[in-house]
C-alpha cells in the first residue's frame, strides 16, 4: 500500500482531512478497478464500472457529503466479449469464477471472492426479478483518483438500481436523489413500474 501511503502524506502536506478507513478501501477498490478496465480500454473491448462504485463516483462529484462506500466493484461487458475479457483478465492477474450464478474475476486466491469484480451483461437480466434488463453499454468518462475509467450514465444507472430494488439499491437510489441526480426529466423518463419504485423510495425515507 505505498502509494496510499503517499497519497496520505500529501494530504497531510496540504493539511487537509480524511476519512483514512473510506480512503484506504476506496484506494483499494480503485486499484481492482484500474488493474482490468486499463487492459481492456487497451483491447478496444467495451465496458462501463456499474453498481455502487458507479454510484460513488457520480455522488462524489455532485455532493461528497452524500456519499457511501461500498465494498464490490461491478463491471458491465457484453456476452459476446466474455471470452476475450476472461483472457486479458487473466494476463492481468485475475482469475475467472462462476458460482453461484455469478461471474467473476478474482484478484488474487481463486479460492477467495475477495478483491472480486462481478461481472454483469448489458441487455440482459440479473436475477429473473428484476423489473428491466441491463441496458446497452454506453459509458460517461470519468477519472477515480486522477486515472480514466468508463462509468454508466446517471439516468442508465438510476434505472439499473430501481430494476433491481434490493435493500442496497434502495440506499445507493437515495444517495443519488439527495444529491440531486435524479432530475425530473430522469424521472419523467422513467416506466410506470420504475417510478413506482421511485416514489416508494422517497416516500420511506
Amino acid at each position: 500500500m505505498e502509494a496510499f501511503r503517499e497519497h496520505l502524506n500529501a494530504v497531510a502536506e496540504r493539511g487537509e482531512f480524511i476519512n483514512t478507513l473510506f480512503e484506504e478501501r476506496l484506494y483499494g477498490l480503485a486499484d481492482i478497478v484500474h488493474r482490468i478496465t486499463e487492459p481492456l480500454s487497451q483491447e478496444g473491448v467495451p465496458h462501463e464500472l456499474v453498481g455502487g462504485l458507479a454510484v460513488l463516483v457520480h455522488v462524489e462529484a455532485a455532493d461528497p457529503s452524500q456519499t457511501t462506500l461500498t465494498r464490490d466493484v461491478d463491471l458491465m461487458i457484453r456476452r459476446s466479449d466474455l471470452s476475450r475479457v476472461k483472457d486479458i483478465a487473466a494476463r492481468s492477474g485475475f482469475h475467472f469464477r462462476h458460482a453461484a450464478g455469478l461471474d467473476m474475476l478474482i484478484a488474487g486466491s481463486p479460492e477467495t471472492a475477495r478483491n472480486a469484480v462481478h461481472l454483469v451483461f448489458s441487455e440482459e437480466k440479473v436475477r429473473e426479478d428484476q423489473a428491466t434488463p441491463n441496458p446497452p453499454i454506453r459509458p460517461e468518462e470519468r477519472a477515480i483518483h486522477g486515472r480514466k475509467v468508463f462509468v454508466i450514465g446517471v439516468e442508465d444507472l438510476v434505472r439499473m438500481k430501481l430494476s433491481s430494488y434490493r435493500d442496497k439499491d434502495r440506499v445507493h437510489v437515495r444517495a443519488m436523489d439527495a444529491a440531486g441526480l435524479i432530475t425530473p426529466q430522469i424521472e419523467r423518463g422513467l416506466d410506470g413500474e420504475l417510478q413506482s419504485r421511485l416514489r416508494h423510495v422517497r416516500d420511506t425515507e
